[in-house]
């Protein structure tokens, strides 16, 4: 008798910065296959003078979503899963309803706050306790900054919830902290593996509102029935705490094997390199170089640098499609390959870029302040971006190098990023390592098969990566033009002391 390969369907719904989408995941012996079934603007909204998330749209979307992969699906799955980016969270009340719409961490309401933190607990506390890079966006500071201007919220909630873990907790009813999406909290310590009490009492926020925290691939609960119904299902499938963070089922979903040190660049809206560790990496060296040790699957450490990303070309893309000239992001590349190398370089981390009302304006009046050639044409200002961005990494990768004794050998670039071929061959000449780009859907990759792990149909990380390398292609680019880039690197360098 031939043998018969078991087919599962699993559903990833993947929440990030600019849209959301509903990807099915068909595993069938070693290769999954995806298919996106719905994807739906994941905008924020200003509610009076606050950035938030538009909850209940997001909600309505995802239930789209599961009857889109309920229906390609044959009425059946074996799993479901969110994931977004992390920091950003709900707050339920005692009774479990969602108390306001979650506040987007682009709003201003954290502004000075990090400061304000530091006067009750010192920076270096923080970082032993977390060993988390400081941004004035992460969670820690929201929470310092929602108690500082309505405490009446937070005493009035019973829990806390990270976006993935609420949306999840929407869908089945339990309220639980996935671990890799708890570990970007500034919040979590990774060596005792639960909740820092230190931190916590020294903003004044309740403990009770920090929920139990499960690793990913844990199975939650069953979909709540109504929703399984309405979405067509026969019976509700498992509800599954994938790596919730976005950047961890990325990283999950890098395709590496062999010997070798390699890194990884997840790249989307913002950018994650880093290398991936047995052990979260803390010491006064890590903290002065601003890295951050995050959750990863089976264990593993996600030893980054938080780097802005394409949000400067997306902010571009937008802003000029404001004025009428709606060109999508293949036709700006196209204009950037035309621009030719870039004459003038921007700090893609530098507040000035964080959220103009005018992105192309911003990146010139950058250059103009800084007495830099300005860019003018559109393909200019994205090759700027561009190859401000392939500089800022190898700033990155050589920082990591100086802390962990070893440089990467390769570089795996994954995400919506990997698809720009400009952007990966500038990665690769910047760095002067061969970058293999792919796969562009690492973090659907990663969710769906994190939830095969949970139901046994992978039993490693490895096993995972290997399904990854026969389920995708990879491109590979080699470096070129070294010393070119190491005279942009200087003159890069030389821009970061004077700006």
């Amino acid at each position: 008798m031939p043998e018969t390969t078991t087919r599962r369907c699993f559903l990833g719904i993947d929440c990030g910065a600019e849209s959301g989408r509903a990807m099915l995941g068909t595993l069938e012996g070693p290769r999954l296959r995806l298919e996106e079934v719905h994807r739906f603007p994941n905008e924020p909204v200003r509610l009076h003078e606050t950035l938030t998330w538009d909850l209940p749209r997001l909600l309505r979307e995802v239930q789209r979503g599961i009857a889109a992969g309920a229906a390609r699906a044959g009425g059946a799955l074996d799993g479901i899963a969110v994931d977004s980016w992390g920091v950003d969270f709900g707050l339920l009340d005692r009774s479990g309803g969602v108390l306001q719409n979650p506040v987007h961490y682009r709003d201003g309401r954290t502004r000075g706050v990090m400061e304000e933190v530091f006067r009750s607990i010192p920076r270096e506390r923080i970082f032993d306790e977390t060993g988390i890079q400081f941004l004035s966006l992460n969670t820690l500071y929201q929470v310092a900054a929602l108690r500082r201007r309505t405490p009446e919220v937070l005493e009035a909630a019973g829990k806390l919830l990270l976006m993935a873990d609420l949306v999840a907790y929407l869908l089945c009813g339990r309220a639980a902290a996935e671990l890799t999406l708890a570990s970007t909290s500034q919040m979590w310590s990774p060596v005792r593996r639960e909740w820092s009490r230190p931190i916590i009492e020294a903003i004044g926020a309740p403990r009770s509102i920090f929920p139990e925290v499960v690793g990913p691939g844990t199975a939650l609960a069953p979909l709540r029935p109504e929703v399984a119904r309405e979405a067509g299902l026969a019976s509700p499938p498992p509800v599954i705490a994938t790596a919730a963070h976005d950047t961890a089922s990325a990283v999950a979903a890098v395709p590496a094997s062999g010997p070798g040190a390699w890194g990884y660049l997840s790249s989307g809206t913002w950018s994650l390199l880093g290398v991936e560790l047995p052990a979260p990496r803390i010491a006064p060296e890590v903290l002065a170089r601003n890295f951050t040790n995050e959750g990863g699957v089976a264990g593993t450490t996600r030893f980054l640098k938080n780097l802005s990303g394409l949000w400067l070309v997306q902010e571009c893309r937008r802003r000029w499609a404001r004025d009428g000239e709606d060109l999508d992001y293949g036709a700006l590349t196209v204009l950037a390959e035309q621009a030719g190398a870039a004459r003038a370089f921007v700090l893609p981390g530098h507040p000035d870029f964080f959220a103009p009302a005018d992105m192309p304006e911003a990146i010139r009046a950058f250059c103009r302040r800084t007495g830099q050639p300005v860019p003018a044409a559109k393909g200019e200002v994205v090759r700027c971006a561009l190859e401000s961005l392939a500089l800022a990494y190898r700033e990155a990768a050589e920082a990591a190098r100086e802390v962990l004794g070893h440089g990467i050998d390769r570089l795996h670039l994954v995400g919506g990023g990997s698809q720009n071929r400009l952007l990966d061959q500038l990665a690769a000449d910047a760095l002067g390592v061969p970058v293999l780009a792919g796969p562009a859907e690492a973090t659907a990759l990663g969710n769906i098969l994190v939830q095969a792990m949970a139901v046994g149909e992978i039993g490693s990380l490895e096993e995972l990566r290997a399904v990854v390398r026969a389920s995708v292609r990879i491109e590979e680019y080699a470096p070129r033009e070294r010393a070119a880039w190491d005279d942009r690197y200087a003159q890069y360098r030389r821009l970061a002391g004077r700006a």
